[in-house]
């Protein structure tokens, strides 16, 4: 009786690069994606801390961006810009938006774009 040879078993050295190239592709848009939403948590967290001041509704334009200003640089927030936050105001009622974007390379001419936009209302 004849015996039949092993079958080969496992990856080609090619699909092992190829499997490695796109391990790392991954690995390096988590790693340049990962702090833009890092980022974005500390803008959030800044928000909700002005949302929950007290008497927030009665301050003035430059208290509010004064206040924001003090947060974003205690946290190292640098992609906000002043003229990216507006404030809209009307007797007791206050709304804050804070419209951004970031655009980090990757590699060569390959970018990311991600864009945010938060908000919070007060009084009525």
């Amino acid at each position: 009786m004849k015996t039949l040879g092993k079958s080969q078993q496992g990856m080609t050295f090619i699909s092992l690069i190829m499997l490695l190239g796109f391990i790392g592709s991954i690995a390096l848009l988590i790693m340049k994606i990962g702090p833009i939403y890092m980022d974005h948590g500390k803008v959030s967290s800044a928000l909700d801390k002005l949302k929950a001041m007290e008497g927030i509704a009665s301050q003035s334009d430059y208290q509010i961006r004064d206040n924001l200003r003090k947060q974003f640089s205690v946290n190292y927030v640098s992609d906000v810009k002043p003229e990216d936050v507006q404030i809209t105001k009307s007797g007791g009622y206050l709304k804050v938006t804070i419209e951004y974007e970031v655009v980090k390379p990757i590699v060569g001419n390959l970018s990311v774009l991600v864009e945010f936009n938060d908000s919070f209302e007060v009084g009525g």
